[in-house]
């Protein structure tokens, strides 16, 4: 059967693009699903009530190479004051001194220039 290697859905035969996000579905002999979340293997680095704070976070971890997971419980179908929950942010267990190091250095360069919030 053939996989959409983003989506990770599989299709009937005959399919050979991904109806919802477009990718070229690929054999499913050929595809490896991603690693599962264990606490084995991720280690938390981060948690903020600002979830934009943490997707930044993400990309920059990613930009040097630093596999970077979110995970978010905020509910945005319910308007309130206030954040009842944190989102987040994982890395691997063997990247947890390097992403911190790199999470306390783009911090405290964004608090050398408070002109750029």
């Amino acid at each position: 059967m053939p996989v959409c290697p983003s989506c990770e859905y599989e299709y009937v035969e005959g399919i050979t693009i991904c109806p919802d996000c477009g990718e070229k579905l690929i054999s499913e002999k050929f595809f490896s699903k991603p690693e599962e979340w264990t606490e084995e293997n991720w280690a938390l680095v981060f948690t903020s009530d600002k979830e934009y704070e943490i997707e930044m976070l993400k990309e920059n971890l990613e930009s040097a190479g630093i596999a970077a997971a979110v995970l978010s419980q905020k509910d945005r179908n319910f308007p309130s004051s206030g954040d009842f929950s944190l989102v987040k942010l994982f890395v691997r267990k063997e990247n947890v001194q390097e992403a911190l190091d790199y999470i306390q250095e783009t911090l405290s360069t964004k608090n050398d220039n408070p002109d750029e919030e």
